[in-house]
């Protein structure tokens, strides 16, 4: 369970955030007091040199975590954040001299000049930014690339062969930045192109549902890490069941690809049924007990 029994409190909303979703407004509302920025002057923005100097005591800070209220992984946060901070300043081709995530938009469009623009290329791009900030499991070749993992079953040729690529993470930023290139008048397009979300709430709504049974009934009790090879197994068939899932949601609601893509699918439909059904048969935790610290899926 990647957060739990941790929460955070908003004084604006006077409403308590946990799991996800505190995670989300402790950010945001971190980024709005210009933790992230190294000019006091400019706090409304991400820089590498900032992230570079947080730590696990700033981040405690920032998530309201203490003994009470405890946040499962803050000195691997921190490290994360580090690594991100080192990939912003060493990409100034995407990121500009001063390791800035926003200036993407800029390069990646032109300057705002490009209208259209595929998903592929969005994640293309933020998986060569980012490719050093994960820390997954081995690779080929010896290089970490993060959400990638073997299996003996995995197929495949060439150097990739025995490997399952998820990048959870880095689509789900995908998948969050699509509506902010929109509004930014860029249109994306082939967001069918993008996977579902390997992730405990999507792979849990198979699970809760009775799509997915584990062969040993004893798996939901075991501690499991993500390398184990039920974890990976479970998120495979997370990917391939819900790219079956979507057509049938579409032709159940008369809507096409176009109109209802998978991103949809994903955020109103699967993952936030997911999600209910945790807090109610589990109090929200995921239905196999996964060893994590939450910097990486």
């Amino acid at each position: 369970m990647p957060v739990p029994a941790w929460s955070f409190y908003e004084s604006r909303t006077d409403r308590e955030f946990g799991r996800s979703e505190g995670l989300a407004v402790a950010s945001f509302r971190a980024f709005m007091a210009g933790a992230f920025s190294s000019r006091p002057d400019d706090p409304l923005r991400v820089d590498g040199v900032a992230l570079q100097r947080i730590d696990a005591n700033r981040l405690a800070h920032v998530f309201q975590a203490h003994a009470d209220n405890p946040l499962v992984g803050l000195e691997a946060r921190a490290a994360l954040l580090n690594r991100l901070g080192d990939a912003l300043l060493r990409d100034a081709p995407r990121f500009g001299p001063e390791g800035r995530p926003g200036e993407l938009f800029f390069r990646i469009t032109d300057k705002a000049r490009r209208t259209e623009l595929p998903a592929e290329e969005l994640l293309h791009a933020l998986l060569a930014g980012f490719g050093g900030v994960w820390q997954g499991g081995p690779a080929p070749g010896g290089e970490s690339l993060g959400d990638v993992w073997p299996h003996r079953y995995a197929g495949g040729q060439g150097p990739s062969a025995g490997w399952v690529p998820f990048h959870k993470l880095t689509q789900w930023l995908t998948y969050s930045l699509l509506e902010p290139f929109e509004q930014a008048g860029v249109q994306m397009h082939g967001l069918d192109e993008l996977t579902a979300l390997p992730e405990y709430r999507n792979g849990g709504l198979l699970i809760d549902t009775g799509v997915l049974v584990p062969r040993d009934p004893g798996l939901t009790q075991m501690p499991l890490a993500p390398g184990d090879e039920a974890i990976i197994e479970w998120r495979a068939l997370t990917v391939a069941l819900i790219d079956e899932l979507a057509p049938l949601v579409r032709e159940r609601l008369g809507r096409t690809a176009r109109e209802m893509p998978l991103a949809r699918i994903l955020e109103g439909g699967t993952w936030h049924t997911g999600r209910a059904l945790a807090q109610r048969l589990r109090d929200g935790r995921p239905p196999l007990n996964i060893i994590t610290d939450g910097t990486l899926f």
